[in-house]
């Protein structure tokens, strides 16, 4: 697990200095939009080092003074009472079609009291509801978690649009969001909400044990991803595959600790993309530096020209 994510219980995990006293003063100063689509958090879901990031990085990002938005699937194993989900109305009530069915997508919101963090649930009866993460009871992956991860990724994507809100950043977190590199530069590019959006990609150890299926690629094609974007991948898709395409779609790729996927790792270096190596230290200023590489302020731009 990453050393720095842990300090003390109650403590936040990382700096958060991000005003400009002046006499009288203080001053936030102009931050980006970042929207999180992690797999995990926590205390949703046992601390692991996906979980443990899903919930401290876009604390971390919204003490520095960012706008966020934060989404994650309502695994079945999610106590609802406990952690006080409620359905947002105004935002339930969509189909999504995959492979041909319709899919209600409803919506569920709570906050992590001790993180001051609001997160969105993308809930399902056929995809989440009474069901676990990736794996059965048996410890078996599900046959699929394909359209588990397609259905997760347009409902985020979905939402956003309704909640009229304009990610600069959106920062991918687990291999159910994996596909949502790919819709965001073909299917939602001409959406106002995503037009200028920049999408970033963690890179962890964790991996799904068995393929997505043959009819992945099929439940997959969505507007504008169309089985042509598809036909370099394995028609087969497994976590690696899935990982290329998240990389082949991604504008940065970041390693979040000493071990992750040297396969994918070694694919991103070897496509050029932008890649933040795992930093010991300050990890949440490293982050933010990467935001700004990544998707540089309009004055930036004009200065640097």
């Amino acid at each position: 697990m990453c050393h720095f994510l842990l300090k003390t219980q109650h403590q936040s995990r990382f700096s958060t200095d991000f005003f400009v006293t002046l006499p009288n003063k203080i001053i936030k100063m102009g931050k980006k939009k970042i929207l999180f689509i992690n797999q995990e958090i926590t205390p949703y879901v046992p601390e692991s080092e996906m979980s443990l990031m899903g919930r401290d990085l876009p604390q971390a990002i919204q003490e520095k003074g960012y706008e966020i938005r934060t989404f994650m699937p309502k695994w079945g194993t999610i106590n609802e009472r406990r952690g006080q989900l409620h359905e947002v109305i105004r935002l339930s009530g969509m189909n999504l079609i995959i492979d041909d069915t319709d899919h209600p997508l409803i919506i569920k919101v709570a906050t992590i009291p001790s993180a001051k963090v609001q997160v969105y649930f993308i809930d399902n009866d056929d995809y989440f509801n009474k069901r676990q993460m990736e794996q059965d009871e048996k410890g078996d992956d599900y046959p699929d978690n394909g359209e588990r991860a397609i259905f997760f990724a347009r409902g985020v994507l979905e939402t956003v649009k309704k909640l009229r809100w304009v990610p600069d950043v959106i920062h991918c977190q687990g291999w159910m969001s994996a596909v949502v590199p790919l819709y965001i530069k073909t299917a939602y590019h001409d959406e106002p909400s995503f037009a200028n959006t920049k999408v970033i990609t963690s890179l962890f150890t964790k991996s799904l044990k068995s393929d997505l299926g043959t009819n992945f690629k099929r439940c997959l094609e969505f507007r504008e991803a169309t089985s042509k974007l598809l036909e370099p991948y394995n028609d087969t898709f497994d976590f690696d595959e899935l990982g290329k395409l998240a990389i082949d779609y991604s504008d940065g790729i970041v390693q979040v600790s000493n071990v992750v996927n040297k396969d994918l790792l070694k694919y991103a270096k070897d496509k050029n993309v932008p890649l933040l190596k795992y930093p010991k230290e300050n990890f949440t200023d490293a982050i933010e530096a990467f935001y700004d590489k990544i998707c540089p302020d309009t004055a930036d731009k004009a200065e640097e020209e």
